[in-house]
């Protein structure tokens, strides 16, 4: 029996166990589940019973199903979907019986015809397959260059737009919406396909899906309404919200990777204005101290990032006059280094003019007040060193303790003087001392990055330890000495990252 559909198979079917068997009347039901109805094949009468069961070969003969119609023998076919159908048999047209040949022909050719049915739903089957896995390598493939596509693009509003374009192309969807919102579920932007079209009209569509995510405290929120098919507008299904899932998380990566290679251009500029200011800092800092006749001097700078706080400095003031300096900015960075920089301009302008050390760091407070943020200030420690006669003129503005080691083993702590610079501006007067170096004594300078570094157990270095191993190597030049504690302190940090610039200068009065 070749017939182009299951109406056609069954109506030549019917016909045939007609004609081969003078029945005046052959009708057929179907009926989709074991649970369900029985209902007509074909386009005939409406029955008006339900009594047909599956309990035997005849079922309730002379029950009436059309009108004024009762039929006197049935069969009932299982087919392979699940499914049932029955063959209502009525009079034949010889008024004969039912023989037993005739129920054995009429049984094979049911299985004839289940056998056959079985091969149509078979091949029906695998149609519905092929369609539906051509559907999802077409979709598949959308899928694919929709994120390709959308890659192209680092304008945002041409990605929206595109991204649902695409969508409601490839879900068959009538209208699409993207709604982005703030961290406060305020709505800042929407954005519909096509375009005018009304966002409360998809929000509202009773067939509808979402697929939302969240980047940089915004939410964006895709919604797609209507899924059009043959029979009208229908509701999606589980594929096409994985698909939007997919065009989501799209939309996703090309606005994180936008953001990442904002980033890295910044990272970039930042790293360059590091670089510049690193290069401005390393030529204030003395890469040669000067030959001093009579004295052995060293000194070392080792910031912790690229562009440090600590500064000193070693400068000829002529007539025999050093200016011995040591300074240290509160915070790192560009910030710092502008402060160092102005520290150092001022410095070598001031000392021109032979201002008294006092009167000298209260003009650089001021100066430093004015040109810092309120959170940033320098320590700063200065002596003029006349090596005629080794007289100190000492000014110690908030900086740690200098330490004199004297011959005998005893140490003098040079640490009076006033605020740290650009603190306050309150017209405090900044106090000075003097001291003599005599032959074989040492002036140590350093900032906190020593006393302060620390293991991985949070450990510090200490000062107590500072000044004993400044006792215990004591006969050390002074270069071999700077060279020996930077290396003690990187004995006991360890594997611990470095988190202060290390600056040091030593200084020997030689017998």
């Amino acid at each position: 029996m070749k017939s182009r559909n299951v109406l056609e198979r069954v109506s030549t079917f019917k016909d045939l166990i007609k004609s081969i068997f003078n029945f005046d009347e052959v009708h057929l039901v179907y009926k989709k589940s074991f649970e369900s109805d029985w209902g007509p094949v074909t386009n005939e009468r409406k029955l008006t019973s339900r009594d047909l069961t599956i309990a035997g070969l005849t079922l309730n003969p002379g029950t009436e199903f059309y009108d004024g119609l009762t039929y006197n023998d049935s069969i009932i076919l299982a087919l392979s979907d699940s499914s049932f159908m029955g063959i209502l048999l009525g009079q034949k047209i010889s008024g004969g019986v039912f023989s037993d040949s005739e129920s054995i022909t009429l049984q094979l050719l049911m299985r004839v015809f289940e056998s056959e049915s079985k091969s149509y739903l078979s091949q029906r089957k695998e149609k519905e397959l092929i369609f539906n896995l051509n559907e999802k390598i077409l979709q598949l493939n959308s899928l694919i260059d929709t994120g390709m596509e959308l890659s192209r693009f680092d304008r945002r509003d041409i990605l929206f737009e595109l991204a649902l374009e695409r969508a409601c192309a490839l879900m068959n969807s009538s209208s699409a919406l993207l709604t982005i919102m703030d961290n406060t579920s305020h709505i800042t932007t929407q954005i519909t396909f096509p375009l005018g079209t009304d966002p409360a009209g998809i929000l509202t569509n009773q067939f509808k899906i979402e697929s939302l995510f969240t980047f940089n405290n915004l939410k964006y929120v895709i919604t797609l309404s209507e899924k059009e098919s043959r029979s009208g507008a229908t509701s999606f299904s589980d594929l096409d919200q994985i698909l939007l899932d997919a065009i989501s998380k799209q939309v996703y990566v090309v606005i994180e990777n936008e953001f990442l290679q904002q980033q890295i251009v910044l990272k970039q500029r930042y790293e360059q204005e590091l670089s510049v200011a690193a290069s401005i800092q390393q030529q204030i800092i003395p890469d040669k101290l000067p030959d001093i006749k009579g004295y052995d001097i060293a000194g070392i700078n080792i910031p912790s990032r690229e562009v440090g706080g600590d500064y000193y400095d070693c400068i000829n003031l002529g007539k025999g006059k050093f200016a011995l300096i040591m300074a240290d900015v509160s915070g790192k960075g560009i910030a710092a280094a502008l402060l160092v920089n102005t520290l150092n301009a001022a410095l070598y302008s001031y000392l021109e003019f032979d201002f008294p050390l006092t009167e000298m760091t209260d003009k650089l407070n001021k100066l430093i007040y004015k040109c810092s943020p309120i959170d940033k200030f320098i320590t700063f420690f200065i002596a003029v060193l006349d090596t005629a006669n080794g007289t100190l003129d000492v000014v110690n503005a908030g900086h740690n303790p200098v330490l004199l080691l004297r011959t005998d083993g005893n140490v003098d702590l040079i640490n009076a003087g006033g605020v740290g610079l650009g603190m306050f501006d309150l017209g405090i007067p900044y106090s000075g001392q003097k001291f003599t170096m005599n032959s074989g004594d040492k002036l140590f300078l350093y900032t906190d990055g020593i006393p302060e570094a620390m293991n991985i157990t949070q450990d510090e270095y200490s000062d107590e330890r500072m000044t004993n191993f400044l006792k215990s190597h004591s006969g050390l030049s002074a270069g071999q000495f700077i060279k020996e504690i930077v290396d003690d302190v990187k004995s006991h940090s360890g594997t611990a990252e470095q988190s202060d610039d290390i600056t040091a200068l030593y200084i020997i009065r030689k017998e």
